[in-house]
């Protein structure tokens, strides 16, 4: 064994102790695209953030960017800025098709704007009555507690305000006002504190933002909407754990796009999160080209459900501006859904969910199993397409 290769396996061993080492593709992405670091540094959510992949030049270090990828850093300056943790870059190949690429990588489609999309397709700043909270629904809120995300994602919903500012102006100050709404209203018991990505923020305003919502007495339960086991695992520390652990009932929702996204690394921490008793689910956006099909999404929610990550919801792509080229129609959903149905587990199938536009919620849609209903009688179809009589009742 050489003394080069030697040395990087003793420095692994120093690190790690009794930890799982970084998966093969991320220990040969960091050496050639950031050769300067360690592997302490790869470990850590902090540096991580810090190089980030924000800028065409260090982007084209990495992949080899098509015209359309080219394009529209110099045609549209002002769209979604570009930001992709280095993990997450490490799952991206060259193939100009691959599927997290297409995610995260931007292209001239996005300049092309279709009359019915909308920088605000749900309608969330008129439901907004005061500076973080969207209101829609009777009984919970979401409270939107920072502007960043670790990797923006092109058919990001929140595109409008996403990146603007790494934060408000004052996160305490918005904060409180978002405390005492939710006071004052006691028909709020569930609060869904998102954002941009709330685990981007430290330890220290996660917890005030938990302790301050805890505090208040109908709060039921509050849940957490997150991409970052899927986007920098290494967020998720002991540390971390033991914060949200003394404020249950918490629950978590997970997005993830794809089974690429299963790594060693997310696994792990989708592992940390479920032993510290939190109830992980996930929600995935269905995607044209990227995710529109039985087998991809089947892998995809098996996948999860063996990290202890149960399906929840997969939307179809809202109306977000330059979304286009994102987009299925519904009954691509209706149909990979039906081709689900029976196949694999329940618990590994979610709701399939049209957000509607202007704040009307979230409608479920599938396929009608029932044909007819005849008084007595109800004429069902099954999982395979056989046709069957029911006694109604």
């Amino acid at each position: 064994m050489s003394d080069k290769i030697s040395g990087f396996f003793s420095e692994v061993n120093e690190v790690l102790e009794d930890k799982e080492p970084p998966s093969r593709s991320s220990q040969e992405f960091y050496k050639k695209f950031f050769p300067n670091s360690t592997l302490n540094d790869w470990l850590d959510w902090k540096w991580q953030t810090k190089n980030r992949i924000t800028t065409k030049e260090k982007l084209e270090e990495i992949l080899t960017l098509t015209d359309s990828e080219k394009q529209v850093f110099d045609l549209h300056k002002k769209n979604l800025p570009l930001a992709i943790t280095p993990y997450y870059a490490s799952l991206i190949s060259n193939d100009v098709n691959d599927p997290i690429r297409k995610c995260v990588v931007p292209r001239i489609d996005e300049t092309v704007i279709a009359p019915e999309e909308s920088e605000d397709p749900l309608g969330e700043d008129h439901q907004s009555p005061v500076s973080c909270i969207v209101h829609r629904y009777p009984d919970r809120v979401l409270f939107l507690s920072t502007k960043r995300c670790q990797v923006n994602c092109r058919y990001c919903t929140r595109s409008r305000i996403v990146g603007e500012h790494q934060c408000f102006k004052s996160d305490t100050t918005e904060w409180n006002k978002a405390f005492e709404y939710i006071q004052s209203h006691k028909e709020i018991r569930d609060v869904l504190v998102s954002g941009g990505d709330p685990l981007t923020l430290s330890d220290n305003k996660l917890e005030y933002i938990l302790s301050n919502l805890r505090k208040i007495e109908h709060v039921e339960m509050i849940r957490i909407g997150t991409k970052i086991p899927a986007v920098l695992p290494q967020r998720v520390t002991p540390e971390l754990c033991n914060i949200l652990k003394k404020y249950h009932p918490l629950f978590m929702s997970l997005h993830f796009t794809h089974p690429v996204e299963l790594t060693t690394e997310t696994s792990k921490a989708c592992t940390m999160l479920a032993d510290a008793g939190i109830p992980l689910g996930s929600q995935t956006v269905l995607l044209k080209g990227i995710n529109d099909n039985a087998e991809t999404l089947g892998k995809l929610f098996k996948g999860l459900l063996k990290i202890r990550v149960r399906p929840y919801y997969t939307y179809i792509a809202d109306l977000i501006v330059g979304s286009g080229h994102f987009r299925t129609n519904v009954e691509t959903g209706i149909n990979i859904f039906k081709e689900l149905q029976g196949k694999i587990s329940g618990y590994a199938i979610p709701k399939l969910i049209v957000d509607a536009p202007k704040g009307m919620g979230k409608i479920p849609v599938q396929y009608n199993y029932i044909k007819e209903i005849n008084g007595k009688s109800l004429t069902m179809e099954n999982y395979e397409g056989k046709i069957m009589e029911y006694r109604n009742g």
